[in-house]
Protein backbone atom coordinates (compact mmCIF):
# COMPACT_ATOMS: atom_id res chain seq x y z
CA UNK A 1 0.00 0.00 0.00
CA UNK A 2 2.63 2.17 1.35
CA UNK A 3 5.19 1.18 -1.94
CA UNK A 4 6.38 3.95 -3.72
CA UNK A 5 6.51 5.92 -0.14
CA UNK A 6 8.96 3.57 1.44
CA UNK A 7 10.89 2.58 -1.76
CA UNK A 8 11.06 6.97 -2.39
CA UNK A 9 12.86 6.50 0.53
CA UNK A 10 14.83 3.68 0.99
CA UNK A 11 16.54 4.64 -2.28
CA UNK A 12 16.85 8.34 -0.69
CA UNK A 13 18.92 6.88 1.92
CA UNK A 14 20.96 4.83 -0.44
CA UNK A 15 21.76 7.43 -2.71
CA UNK A 16 23.01 9.69 0.15
CA UNK A 17 25.29 6.90 1.92
CA UNK A 18 26.83 6.38 -1.37
CA UNK A 19 27.68 9.71 -1.76
CA UNK A 20 28.80 10.22 1.93
CA UNK A 21 30.77 6.90 1.53
CA UNK A 22 32.40 7.54 -2.42
CA UNK A 23 33.03 11.30 -0.64
CA UNK A 24 35.17 10.04 2.83
CA UNK A 25 37.09 7.13 0.05
CA UNK A 26 37.78 10.16 -2.57
CA UNK A 27 39.61 12.32 0.48
CA UNK A 28 40.92 8.69 2.61
CA UNK A 29 39.03 10.05 5.27
CA UNK A 30 36.64 7.51 7.45
CA UNK A 31 33.04 8.18 7.60
CA UNK A 32 31.97 8.43 11.78
CA UNK A 33 29.32 9.08 13.44
CA UNK A 34 29.31 12.56 14.43
CA UNK A 35 26.56 12.09 17.56
CA UNK A 36 29.24 10.39 19.93
CA UNK A 37 28.70 7.02 21.27
CA UNK A 38 26.68 7.45 24.19
CA UNK A 39 24.17 5.19 22.80
CA UNK A 40 26.69 2.78 22.13
CA UNK A 41 27.99 1.96 18.32
CA UNK A 42 25.68 2.69 15.28
CA UNK A 43 24.60 -1.48 14.70
CA UNK A 44 23.08 -0.91 18.03
CA UNK A 45 21.63 2.64 18.35
CA UNK A 46 19.26 1.81 15.57
CA UNK A 47 17.52 -1.39 17.66
CA UNK A 48 17.71 1.25 20.72
CA UNK A 49 15.70 4.24 18.67
CA UNK A 50 13.16 1.85 17.15
CA UNK A 51 12.41 -0.02 20.61
CA UNK A 52 12.58 3.56 22.31
CA UNK A 53 9.74 4.52 20.34
CA UNK A 54 7.35 1.22 20.92
CA UNK A 55 8.36 1.93 24.83
CA UNK A 56 7.22 5.43 24.67
CA UNK A 57 3.94 4.50 23.51
CA UNK A 58 3.01 1.39 24.73
CA UNK A 59 4.79 1.92 28.81
CA UNK A 60 3.94 6.02 29.65
CA UNK A 61 -0.06 5.47 28.38
CA UNK A 62 -0.02 2.20 30.72
CA UNK A 63 0.83 4.03 33.82
CA UNK A 64 -1.45 6.50 32.90
CA UNK A 65 -4.16 4.57 32.15
CA UNK A 66 -3.85 2.13 34.91
CA UNK A 67 -3.53 4.69 37.74
CA UNK A 68 0.17 3.31 38.37
CA UNK A 69 -1.47 -0.20 39.03
CA UNK A 70 0.96 -2.27 37.99
CA UNK A 71 -1.42 -5.72 37.75
CA UNK A 72 -3.72 -3.75 35.21
CA UNK A 73 -0.40 -2.47 32.66
CA UNK A 74 0.21 -5.88 30.79
CA UNK A 75 -3.69 -5.81 29.73
CA UNK A 76 -3.74 -2.38 28.76
CA UNK A 77 0.12 -2.83 26.56
CA UNK A 78 -1.64 -6.01 25.01
CA UNK A 79 -4.66 -3.83 24.18
CA UNK A 80 -2.23 -1.27 22.51
CA UNK A 81 -0.07 -3.71 20.93
CA UNK A 82 -2.88 -5.24 19.16
CA UNK A 83 -5.16 -2.03 17.71
CA UNK A 84 -1.97 0.37 17.30
CA UNK A 85 1.14 -1.70 16.21
CA UNK A 86 -0.28 -2.93 13.18
CA UNK A 87 2.66 -4.81 10.85
CA UNK A 88 2.08 -1.39 8.38
CA UNK A 89 2.99 0.95 11.49
CA UNK A 90 5.79 -1.53 12.49
CA UNK A 91 7.41 -0.85 9.00
CA UNK A 92 6.58 2.66 9.11
CA UNK A 93 8.51 2.69 11.88
CA UNK A 94 11.51 1.05 11.33
CA UNK A 95 12.24 1.54 8.06
CA UNK A 96 11.71 5.58 8.88
CA UNK A 97 13.75 5.65 11.71
CA UNK A 98 16.34 3.74 9.60
CA UNK A 99 16.61 5.52 6.85
CA UNK A 100 15.95 8.67 8.26
CA UNK A 101 18.94 8.18 10.60
CA UNK A 102 21.22 7.04 7.76
CA UNK A 103 20.00 10.28 5.74
CA UNK A 104 20.98 12.77 8.85
CA UNK A 105 24.40 10.90 9.60
CA UNK A 106 25.58 10.86 5.57
CA UNK A 107 24.60 14.72 5.50
CA UNK A 108 26.74 15.10 8.74
CA UNK A 109 29.57 13.67 6.84
CA UNK A 110 29.21 15.23 3.58
CA UNK A 111 28.63 18.53 5.75
CA UNK A 112 32.17 17.96 7.42
CA UNK A 113 34.19 16.73 4.38
CA UNK A 114 32.75 20.19 2.68
CA UNK A 115 35.99 22.50 3.61
CA UNK A 116 38.30 19.94 2.05
CA UNK A 117 36.04 19.24 -1.55
CA UNK A 118 35.97 23.28 -2.18
CA UNK A 119 37.85 26.27 -0.42
CA UNK A 120 35.62 28.55 -2.64
CA UNK A 121 33.29 30.74 -0.56
CA UNK A 122 30.57 32.63 -1.74
CA UNK A 123 30.28 34.68 1.24
CA UNK A 124 31.35 38.19 -0.42
CA UNK A 125 28.46 37.55 -2.89
CA UNK A 126 25.66 36.99 -0.27
CA UNK A 127 26.77 39.69 1.43
CA UNK A 128 26.63 42.09 -1.26
CA UNK A 129 23.03 40.61 -2.17
CA UNK A 130 22.14 41.36 1.64
CA UNK A 131 22.83 44.44 1.55
CA UNK A 132 21.10 45.51 -2.04
CA UNK A 133 18.22 43.87 -0.14
CA UNK A 134 18.49 46.63 3.07
CA UNK A 135 19.31 49.62 0.67
CA UNK A 136 22.87 49.45 1.90
CA UNK A 137 22.84 48.34 5.02
CA UNK A 138 23.64 44.98 6.77
CA UNK A 139 21.04 43.20 7.84
CA UNK A 140 22.48 41.81 11.11
CA UNK A 141 23.00 45.64 12.65
CA UNK A 142 19.06 46.76 11.06
CA UNK A 143 18.03 43.70 12.98
CA UNK A 144 19.94 44.39 16.31
CA UNK A 145 18.93 48.06 16.28
CA UNK A 146 15.54 46.80 16.44
CA UNK A 147 15.64 44.44 18.58
CA UNK A 148 18.05 44.73 20.69
CA UNK A 149 21.33 43.14 21.69
CA UNK A 150 20.65 41.50 25.20
CA UNK A 151 17.08 40.12 26.40
CA UNK A 152 16.52 39.21 22.33
CA UNK A 153 19.97 37.85 22.40
CA UNK A 154 19.54 35.62 24.93
CA UNK A 155 15.57 34.29 24.53
CA UNK A 156 16.35 33.60 20.66
CA UNK A 157 19.71 31.92 21.57
CA UNK A 158 17.52 29.92 23.94
CA UNK A 159 15.08 29.10 21.38
CA UNK A 160 17.40 28.30 18.40
CA UNK A 161 19.48 25.39 20.54
CA UNK A 162 16.10 23.88 20.87
CA UNK A 163 16.07 22.72 17.18
CA UNK A 164 18.27 19.69 17.26
CA UNK A 165 16.80 17.28 19.95
CA UNK A 166 12.93 18.53 18.16
CA UNK A 167 14.18 16.69 14.97
CA UNK A 168 14.10 14.01 16.43
CA UNK A 169 11.59 14.20 18.64
CA UNK A 170 8.64 15.24 15.55
CA UNK A 171 10.42 12.40 13.47
CA UNK A 172 9.10 9.93 15.90
CA UNK A 173 5.34 11.68 16.95
CA UNK A 174 4.78 11.29 13.73
CA UNK A 175 5.74 8.00 12.71
CA UNK A 176 4.58 6.65 16.54
CA UNK A 177 1.42 8.44 16.32
CA UNK A 178 0.12 9.60 13.25
CA UNK A 179 -3.52 8.82 13.32
CA UNK A 180 -3.01 8.27 9.37
CA UNK A 181 -0.02 5.82 8.58
CA UNK A 182 0.60 8.44 5.27
CA UNK A 183 1.16 10.95 7.35
CA UNK A 184 3.67 9.27 8.84
CA UNK A 185 5.51 8.72 5.66
CA UNK A 186 4.53 12.12 4.13
CA UNK A 187 6.55 12.98 7.31
CA UNK A 188 9.48 11.00 7.07
CA UNK A 189 9.99 11.16 3.23
CA UNK A 190 9.73 15.09 3.14
CA UNK A 191 12.49 14.89 5.78
CA UNK A 192 15.04 12.65 3.37
CA UNK A 193 14.39 15.07 0.76
CA UNK A 194 14.93 18.60 2.77
CA UNK A 195 18.32 16.84 4.20
CA UNK A 196 19.07 15.94 0.83
CA UNK A 197 18.47 18.97 -0.81
CA UNK A 198 19.83 20.93 1.77
CA UNK A 199 23.66 19.05 1.28
CA UNK A 200 23.33 19.63 -2.11
CA UNK A 201 22.70 23.25 -1.59
CA UNK A 202 26.31 23.29 0.88
CA UNK A 203 28.21 22.10 -2.40
CA UNK A 204 26.03 24.02 -4.97
CA UNK A 205 26.99 27.19 -3.12
CA UNK A 206 29.57 26.59 -0.14
CA UNK A 207 29.48 29.77 2.54
CA UNK A 208 30.42 30.07 5.97
CA UNK A 209 27.80 32.01 7.27
CA UNK A 210 28.33 36.02 8.09
CA UNK A 211 28.87 34.96 11.76
CA UNK A 212 31.52 33.18 11.11
CA UNK A 213 32.92 35.53 7.61
CA UNK A 214 32.14 38.71 9.57
CA UNK A 215 32.45 38.10 13.03
CA UNK A 216 32.66 41.51 13.70
CA UNK A 217 29.18 42.62 12.76
CA UNK A 218 27.74 40.98 15.90
CA UNK A 219 30.26 42.15 18.29
CA UNK A 220 27.26 44.22 20.30
CA UNK A 221 25.46 40.83 20.95
CA UNK A 222 25.61 39.60 24.85
CA UNK A 223 27.15 36.76 25.36
CA UNK A 224 24.81 33.43 25.01
CA UNK A 225 25.01 29.59 24.16
CA UNK A 226 25.08 30.73 20.52
CA UNK A 227 28.44 32.46 20.69
CA UNK A 228 29.80 28.84 22.56
CA UNK A 229 28.46 27.39 19.82
CA UNK A 230 29.82 29.70 16.78
CA UNK A 231 32.90 28.96 18.90
CA UNK A 232 33.03 25.31 19.28
CA UNK A 233 32.05 25.25 15.41
CA UNK A 234 34.81 27.49 14.63
CA UNK A 235 37.53 25.11 16.40
CA UNK A 236 35.89 22.24 15.19
CA UNK A 237 36.17 23.43 11.51
CA UNK A 238 40.16 24.40 12.17
CA UNK A 239 40.61 20.76 13.69
CA UNK A 240 39.17 19.42 10.47
CA UNK A 241 41.10 21.69 8.03
CA UNK A 242 44.32 20.67 10.27
CA UNK A 243 43.97 17.09 10.47
CA UNK A 244 43.19 17.10 14.23
CA UNK A 245 39.83 16.67 14.50
CA UNK A 246 36.44 14.24 12.80
CA UNK A 247 33.62 16.34 11.88
CA UNK A 248 32.80 19.77 11.25
CA UNK A 249 29.46 21.36 10.47
CA UNK A 250 30.19 24.81 9.17
CA UNK A 251 28.14 25.49 6.41
CA UNK A 252 25.61 28.82 4.76
CA UNK A 253 23.85 27.98 2.10
CA UNK A 254 21.53 26.97 2.34
CA UNK A 255 19.24 27.72 5.56
CA UNK A 256 18.12 23.92 6.76
CA UNK A 257 16.54 25.26 9.98
CA UNK A 258 14.59 27.49 8.20
CA UNK A 259 13.73 24.53 5.93
CA UNK A 260 13.03 22.29 8.06
CA UNK A 261 10.78 24.54 10.81
CA UNK A 262 8.89 25.40 7.98
CA UNK A 263 8.28 22.08 7.14
CA UNK A 264 7.26 21.28 10.12
CA UNK A 265 4.54 24.24 10.30
CA UNK A 266 3.30 22.92 6.66
CA UNK A 267 2.79 19.13 7.94
CA UNK A 268 1.16 20.72 11.10
CA UNK A 269 -1.15 23.03 9.22
CA UNK A 270 -1.94 20.23 6.34
CA UNK A 271 -1.61 17.25 8.75
CA UNK A 272 -3.12 18.55 12.38
CA UNK A 273 -6.94 20.27 13.68
CA UNK A 274 -5.76 21.96 16.69
CA UNK A 275 -5.28 25.77 16.21
CA UNK A 276 -2.95 25.85 18.82
CA UNK A 277 0.01 24.18 17.44
CA UNK A 278 -0.39 25.62 14.60
CA UNK A 279 0.42 28.81 15.54
CA UNK A 280 2.88 27.25 17.53
CA UNK A 281 5.24 25.84 14.89
CA UNK A 282 3.78 28.85 12.89
CA UNK A 283 5.96 31.51 15.06
CA UNK A 284 8.31 28.74 15.63
CA UNK A 285 9.13 29.39 12.41
CA UNK A 286 8.76 32.93 11.95
CA UNK A 287 11.37 33.13 15.14
CA UNK A 288 13.73 30.74 13.11
CA UNK A 289 14.30 32.76 10.25
CA UNK A 290 14.78 36.31 12.82
CA UNK A 291 17.32 33.98 14.55
CA UNK A 292 19.53 33.15 11.55
CA UNK A 293 20.00 36.79 10.70
CA UNK A 294 20.05 37.49 14.23
CA UNK A 295 23.06 35.56 15.47
CA UNK A 296 24.89 35.69 11.85
CA UNK A 297 24.08 31.93 11.04
CA UNK A 298 23.32 32.39 7.64
CA UNK A 299 22.24 35.27 4.77
CA UNK A 300 18.84 36.44 3.53
CA UNK A 301 19.56 34.18 0.38
CA UNK A 302 20.11 31.16 2.58
CA UNK A 303 16.88 31.52 4.30
CA UNK A 304 14.89 32.49 0.85
CA UNK A 305 16.59 29.16 -0.35
CA UNK A 306 15.35 26.64 2.97
CA UNK A 307 11.90 27.98 2.24
CA UNK A 308 12.04 26.59 -1.35
CA UNK A 309 13.53 23.59 0.19
CA UNK A 310 10.96 23.01 2.83
CA UNK A 311 7.81 23.74 -0.53
CA UNK A 312 9.28 21.69 -2.33
CA UNK A 313 10.11 18.58 -0.07
CA UNK A 314 6.54 19.07 1.38
CA UNK A 315 5.44 18.61 -2.24
CA UNK A 316 6.93 15.63 -3.12
CA UNK A 317 6.80 14.02 0.19
CA UNK A 318 3.11 14.76 -0.33
CA UNK A 319 2.92 12.97 -3.65
CA UNK A 320 5.04 9.80 -2.73
CA UNK A 321 3.03 9.02 0.23
CA UNK A 322 -0.23 9.55 -1.87
CA UNK A 323 -1.69 12.54 -0.75
CA UNK A 324 -3.94 14.29 -3.19
CA UNK A 325 -4.03 18.72 -3.18
CA UNK A 326 -6.74 20.38 -3.62
CA UNK A 327 -6.93 22.55 -6.95
CA UNK A 328 -5.23 26.14 -5.05
CA UNK A 329 -3.20 23.86 -2.78
CA UNK A 330 -4.58 24.63 0.23
CA UNK A 331 -5.31 21.79 1.68
CA UNK A 332 -5.04 17.65 1.27
CA UNK A 333 -6.76 14.17 0.55
CA UNK A 334 -4.68 11.14 1.66
CA UNK A 335 -5.46 8.77 -0.47
CA UNK A 336 -3.73 5.73 1.92
CA UNK A 337 -4.93 4.66 4.59
CA UNK A 338 -5.50 1.81 6.78
CA UNK A 339 -9.55 -0.16 6.84
CA UNK A 340 -9.51 1.84 10.60
CA UNK A 341 -8.89 5.39 9.30
CA UNK A 342 -11.66 5.63 6.29
CA UNK A 343 -11.00 8.43 3.79
CA UNK A 344 -13.08 10.75 2.76
CA UNK A 345 -13.57 11.09 -0.92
Amino acid sequence: MYRRAYVFLVVNAAVMLAWAALTAWHLDRPLIDPEGSFLGPSWLRLPILCLGALFLDLVPRAVWLTRGRVRQMPEIVRERWHSHWSRERLLLVILGIACFYVIYVSYRNLKSFLPLVSDRMYDRELLMLDRVLFFGHDPALVIHQVLGTTVVAHLLSSFYLLFIPMVAILVTVWLVWSRNLSYGWWFVTAQGVAWTLGTLSYYALPTLGPGLEYSWLYNSLSHTGTTDLMRSLVNARHGVLWSDGQAQTVAGFASLHTAISLLWALMVQFTVQSKVLKWVFWVNFGLTVVATLYFGWHYVADDIAGIMIAFVSFYIGGIASGQKFSKHGLASHPTTTTSKVPVDR
